[in-house]
Formats: C-alpha cells, structure tokens, sequence
C-alpha cells in the first residue's frame, strides 16, 4: 500500500500563488472610497508622480469649490465685510461718481458766465468748453502712475484726494477772486488746473471700482458708478438751475467746493488696506516699473477684443461735428430761456440716464453687444434731429412752447451719447489684465475724451464755414442735419463692436474648459493617464 503521505512528497509541489487580485481589489475599493467622500477623479499614472499630484491637486480643490465648499474668494469676501471693507469702498466710490456727476452746476453757472458776462461768440464758448479738458488727455499717465506708484499705503485713495485737493484749489479761488473769473486766461488757467484734479479722480476711482471688480469677480459695476454719477446730475442741475436764479455764479462755484471739501474730508479719512486689494511688490525702481507698466499697456491695447470696440468708440465720436455751443447760445439768446428751464432739462435729461442705466443693469447687460450699440448710435443720429425741430420753430406749429420742448427733448442726444459708453466701460473693465485696472481704464477715457476734443473742434469749423455767430443763426438748422447725417455714418462699420460681452467665470470653474469637464465625465487616456470615473470602475469589477 502507497503511503499517501510519501506519494505527497514524491509529487511536484505547486505552490499557490497570494491573492494579490483581491488585496488590489481590497486597496482599489478603499480609495475610490476616499475619492468618494473628496468627490474628486481616480487616477492611475504611469508618469511620474510629482506632476500628476499637482494636477489632482488642482482638480481636487476646484471640485470641493464647486460642490458646496468654501472658495478662498468666498472667505476672502466674508472678512471683507466683516472688516467694513465693502461699506467703506461703497461710501468713498459712490460719494467720488456723484460729485462727479454734480459738476454740471458749476459748469452751467460757468457757461451763462461766459455767455452774459465775458461776451464770448458761440464758437468761442465751445473753444474753451472743450479745450480745457485737455488734462483729460492725459489719463493714461495718471492710470500709469496710480497702478504701480504708492503714496503711502495706497494706490488709489491718496490720488482721490490730490484730485480733490485740486479742484477744490481751483473753484474756490474762482468763487472767492474776481479777476480769477472775470479775466479770460486766468478764468480758463483755473478751468484747466479743476479739470486735472477730476481727471486724476476719475482714474483713481475708475481702477479701483474695476479692479473691486476683479477682486471679488463682480461684473457691471461701472453701470453702478453710473448710476451715482446721473443721481448726482439731477441734485446738480436742480441746485444750478435754482442759484442762478436767486444768486451770481460765484455763488455757485463756491457750493461746488464745499462738496469737493466733503469728498477730500472723505478720502482722506477711507484708508486702503480695508478693502482687501492684493497689493504689487515693488522690486525695481519708480521709473522700470512705469516703464513695465507702460508695455503691458500696449500689449493690452494691441489685442483686438480691447482695440477694435475701443477704435469704434472713438471715432463714432469724433467724426459727429458737436454744435453744443452754439445750440447753447441760440437758447439762451433768441429763444430766451431762463436759467432754470435749461437746467431742469438737464434734470430731466440726467432722470433718463439714470433710467436707461438700471435698465441696462436688470435687462439689457446680457444681449448681444453689437445689436444693443446699433439700435443706441441710431437713436442717437436721429435724436440729433431734435434741436432742428426747435431751430424751424416746428414744435410751436405743433402746439408745443419753446420751454416744454427744451424741458423735454433737448437733452435726449447728449444722454444717448454718454450711456452709448457704458457697454464699453463695462466690456473692458472686465478684460483688464490684473494689475492694469487703472492703466486700460484711463487709456478708453482718454480716448473717449480725445475723440470729443476733436469733435468739438470740428463743430467749430463746421459753425464757422456756415458762418453761426452770435447774431446769425439762419445757417444752424443746416449744420443740425450735417451734424445727424455724420452720426449715422459709424453705423457702416459696426462690425469692430464684439457680438457678446465677456464672462468672468468664478474662481472654482475658473480655468476648466467644457472639453475637459466632458473628458472627466466619460473618461479618456490622455498622456499615459487613465482618468476614469467612478462609476465606470465599478461596473468593470462587477463584470469579474
């Protein structure tokens, strides 16, 4: 008998082989278990460790965002509020744009000065209206400076305060001496030296809205600052319409600075560390850093969805000869309208920008771009056509008095003209590149102030080719439909306006594409690395 113990050893042994397939089933089941409650991709690489960590790394942090988690934005945003930051920024900006729109009342105190006190013709008027604003021209330096400059702790509220400190300088020696006002070239030296402090304001709070805006990824909020800025047109016109009545322009002038005083007190006191902007370490000298900042601006400018909406801007602009003067002067010298009526049009006028602006705001900010600006330039050409009907005198054959028509129509063109910006303003504050806020922001108001410039200017020759002065205004009706027929033209070459406005994405979608949310979902081999969802494995192993 064969001892089976013998015939065991004498056998060829065969040795089992571990289970190995369970024990990476076992590891495979625990960490798509910890994939699971992190909601994040499985990944199996055959590359080298360290770059795929990154990667998953990445997408790990972007899905926690998405699902619920909280973003660094969104803690960012909490201590902002809970610092006072937001309230304080909302105070300084909302104060800065009404100032900003009350300086309407001044500037119509000025103009009737001008007028009834220092003689000037028509074309005269507009020469220095819009001469003065070339300090306005010069924004992009300002924005230059105010991006890479620190005075102090900050780079924004301290050139809110140089500006108002400027104009306060600037009205308030026209309102206290009289030879600052009655004296031509120290009139329009003093005009000179307000208009470079709301230049240097207007950029300082422009950048610091837009670059707000990109901090904490809000969009639109210069229709906001707009909003301010008409609200602050309609207390203004108001207020100079009624001083005029009752009192001298100095008058007027001097209330003026009394606000800018408030503005500075305000500035002054807002200090720039509470809104939580992420500040530039400077490592060359003041002069490389303008240098540098100057170059990305150009790189900037140079890209086409910035250049060519901003090119038609400037020259749907600047190609409508502006005839403001000498419609100015004919109301106030052939038709005889009282100071009130012309401002309480203003009023009225500033009442519809504010309109048109939340309008925009609500229900308009997301239409195509290019059909919004087509059906805004021709009303704007047509609306033109307005001040004709007033010239003819066809609105009394209508039943219609002088004052009521001014009341209501007169200013309806030169709101199209500012609100036909907002699109822009909004287009490119959302595209600057991060440090640049103030540099691209003052670079499309120094053109839009340019292009008026030279509208101005060519309204001058226009005014006098057709021979408009002071005591003729036989040829004005005429220059009204040249002016209209001008501001249709632009409409020809609409295609540089973008169709859509840019989205900024949120900061955990951000950088994501539709591609590659469509590749995790369904999974791909992609550089040797299999990305496979959950669900996929899984149905695998149950196949076994």
């Amino acid at each position: 008998m064969i001892n089976p113990l013998l015939s065991i050893q004498n056998s060829p042994t065969k040795f089992l082989k571990p289970p190995l397939s369970f024990v990476s089933r076992q590891q495979q089941q625990q960490q798509e278990e910890r994939q699971r409650k992190n909601n994040t991709l499985f990944t199996v690489d055959t590359k080298p460790r360290r770059a795929t960590t990154f990667a998953c790394l990445s997408i790990s942090r972007r899905r926690r965002n998405n699902d619920g988690g909280v973003s660094e934005s969104g803690e960012t945003a909490a201590r902002f509020e809970q610092g006072g930051g937001k309230k304080a920024i909302s105070i300084l900006c909302g104060l800065g744009y009404w100032v900003q729109g009350s300086r309407c009342f001044p500037w119509l105190a000025l103009n009737f000065h001008m007028v009834h006190t220092l003689a000037l013709q028509p074309s005269t008027l507009q020469l220095v209206q819009y001469s003065c604003l070339l300090p306005m021209v010069a924004k992009p330096l300002y924005g230059v400076l105010s991006d890479v400059l620190y005075i102090g702790s900050g780079r924004r509220v301290p050139y809110i305060a140089i500006g108002a400190f400027l104009q306060v300088l600037a009205w308030g020696s026209m309102g206290i001496f009289q030879g600052a006002r009655e004296v031509l070239p120290s009139l329009i030296a003093f005009v000179l030296l307000s208009n470079l402090g709301a230049s240097i304001t207007e950029v300082a709070k422009d950048a610091l809205v837009a670059e707000y805006g990109l901090r904490y990824q809000i969009n639109g909020l210069q229709s906001y600052a707009l909003m301010a800025s008409a609200a602050g047109g309609v207390l203004g016109n108001l207020l100079g319409g009624y001083l005029l009545l009752t009192a001298p322009p100095k008058f007027s002038f001097l209330v003026f600075s009394g606000l800018l005083a408030l503005q500075l007190v305000v500035s002054l006191s807002s200090k720039e560390e509470s809104f939580d902007l992420p500040r530039i370490v400077e490592t060359s000298s003041v002069l490389d850093s303008v240098k540098k900042q100057l170059s990305n601006l150009t790189q900037a400018v140079q890209a086409d969805e910035i250049s060519q909406p901003l090119i038609w801007a400037a020259v749907s602009i600047a190609m409508v000869p502006l005839l403001s003067g000498s419609v100015f002067c004919y109301q106030t010298q052939v038709l005889n309208l009282e100071p009130s009526v012309i401002g309480s049009s203003k009023v009225i006028g500033q009442l519809m920008l504010l309109g048109l602006t939340v309008v925009y705001d609500r229900y308009l900010k997301t239409l195509p771009m290019r059909p919004l600006i087509h059906i805004i330039q021709l009303s704007y050409g047509l609306s033109i056509l307005l001040d004709f009907i007033l010239v003819k005198q066809i609105n009394l054959r209508l039943g219609i008095s002088n004052e009521v028509y001014v009341l209501c129509f007169s200013s309806l063109a030169e709101i199209l003209a500012q609100f036909k910006i907002l699109p822009f303003a909004v287009r490119l504050a959302s595209m600057c590149p991060r440090g640049c806020e103030g540099s691209v922001t003052s670079f499309l108001a120094s053109a839009l102030c340019l292009s008026q410039i030279v509208s101005a200017f060519l309204g001058v020759g226009l005014a006098n080719l057709i021979g408009i002065t002071s005591s003729n205004y036989s040829n004005l009706s005429s220059g009204i439909l040249i002016q209209s027929l001008a501001a249709l033209i632009p409409l020809c070459f609409l295609h540089f306006v973008p169709m859509s406005e840019p989205v900024i994405e949120k900061e955990g979608k951000r950088g994501i594409s539709k591609r590659s949310r469509r590749n995790r979902r369904v999974g791909r081999v992609v550089d040797k690395e299999i990305v496979a969802y959950r669900r996929e494995r899984e149905s695998e192993e149950a196949q076994r």
